[in-house]
């Protein structure tokens, strides 16, 4: 009977290992074909790797909490498919994309199988920086066991990895914190900057409660001190007179609820926007690799989303600029409910060019949102909020009650200059204050 390699899959862009969470079955448990076998987290979401096929569970090559490659085979099942079924993985149909499928020449032949079809097209993958420009990719098992051993940034970055591309494995840390505690250490360097991660932990008295932050927390935790040590954040603000735009969805959203099967909310109506001042603006959805400017044709936009645990999660609609606003808005609801009831998959979260937050949904007039790296910019809109202001009219000024949003675009300054950053800002408020009180749907 042959064994069958089951392999970690290939989870998106910049994703280059997972972190086992869970194992669902053991060595000698039966399993079906797309049954979830294990759980798996990277620092873009959690999910399950499904059996590629009916069989038994041979082996398991990895344990809970390790870090793995991916494509790297983490178990075996033992099929009872026929040699000669085996044999037929040599046709081309069977080959998964970046991995030849192998039959090894014994009697137990092993083949490789592609995991699922969504993860076959994928886009290119970016290569992380080298080690001495302190802008190292480190998985969340390492960044948790630094945590936990109180070893901050700068101490990691002098850590020698051993790993794909110099990066510091389980087995690297594990054998520096060894060799620190012995003094076999090399001496760590005097960090040139201050950083948040060296500053000594605070010791309170008094009445108090210590809550451990949990994995997503720590994940996201991570995520925004790496994307403001690699990008100089500026932050630009705008206003925009959103009543136009306020009056047409209030005279229109049961009408098209009634209609479309799904509600109406602002939010397509800002990615709306975004996406006519991306086309104008090109530079606005890219990324950087090293020195060379990545523009990226498809325009995909997340949008942040707040869950029931406190916890965010940029969920992604793609190919924005190819849908209509009934398209946005479907895609927007179901997208915001899959997120709050943990239904997303990997694919959902990844491949975004450019992200949305509305910070107006609790209330805020304003943020200084921090870019969703790689992407180079981040728009959050505020809360609509009725103001006096002042209004050019025919007959001359006049002070009317209109319905005003804050706007604030943070970008990356090493690509977007402050000009182009304020342009885009503008067109963007001024696609919403322009919004066509007579506009069909």
């Amino acid at each position: 009977m042959p064994l069958v390699d089951l392999v970690m899959p290939k989870m998106g862009e910049s994703i280059m290992e997972a972190t086992i969470l869970k194992w669902l079955k053991q060595p000698g448990d039966t399993v079906r074909q797309d049954e979830s076998l294990l759980e798996i987290a990277t620092d873009k979401v959690d999910s399950e790797v499904p059996s590629v096929t009916a069989g038994t569970l041979e082996e398991v090559l990895f344990q809970v909490n390790d870090v793995v490659p991916i494509g790297s085979v983490i178990a075996r099942i033992r099929t009872s498919a026929s040699s000669k079924d085996a044999s037929s993985a040599d046709d081309k149909s069977l080959a998964p994309v970046g991995a030849a499928g192998t039959v090894r020449n014994n009697q137990s032949p092993t083949v490789n199988y592609p995991i699922q079809p969504q993860y076959q097209n994928q886009q290119p993958q970016y290569h992380t920086q080298p080690a001495s420009n302190g802008n190292r990719f480190y998985s969340p098992l390492v960044l948790n066991i630094a945590a936990s051993e109180g070893v901050p940034l700068s101490e990691l970055e002098s850590i020698p990895g051993t790993g794909n591309e110099g990066r510091v494995t389980k087995k690297d840390i594990l054998q520096y914190l060894a060799d620190r505690k012995t003094g076999a250490a090399p001496a760590r360097p005097l960090p040139t900057t201050i950083s948040v991660e060296s500053t000594p932990a605070a010791y309170t008295t008094g009445n108090v409660e210590i809550i451990e932050m949990d994995r997503m927390r720590r994940l996201i935790a991570d995520h925004m001190v790496r994307s403001k040590h690699t990008s100089p954040h500026v932050t630009s603000f705008s206003e925009a007179d959103v009543t136009h735009l306020v009056q047409w969805r209030e005279k229109v959203k049961k009408e098209f609820e009634k209609r479309e099967n799904t509600k109406l909310t602002f939010t397509p109506l800002f990615i709306e926007a975004v996406v006519r001042c991306i086309k104008k603006y090109p530079l606005i959805n890219s990324s950087l690799d090293g020195d060379k400017i990545i523009l990226k044709k498809d325009i995909n936009i997340g949008m942040a989303t707040a869950l029931p645990s406190g916890n965010l999660i940029v969920p992604v609609i793609r190919s924005a600029d190819q849908l209509n606003l009934t398209g946005l808005a479907r895609q927007v609801n179901t997208l915001a409910d899959n997120a709050r009831q943990g239904k997303l998959r990997p694919e959902d979260t990844q491949g975004g060019t450019f992200t949305l937050t509305n910070v107006g949904t609790f209330g805020s007039l304003m943020g200084t949102p921090i870019i969703n790296q790689p992407q180079v910019a981040i728009l959050a809109v505020g809360a609509i909020k009725k103001r006096p202001v002042v209004l050019e009219t025919s007959e001359g000024d006049a002070i009317v009650i209109r319905h005003m949003m804050y706007l604030s675009l943070s970008y990356d300054h090493r690509i977007i200059d402050g000009s182009l950053g304020a342009t885009f800002l503008s067109a963007v408020a001024r696609e919403l204050e322009n919004f066509p009180s007579n506009r069909e749907f």
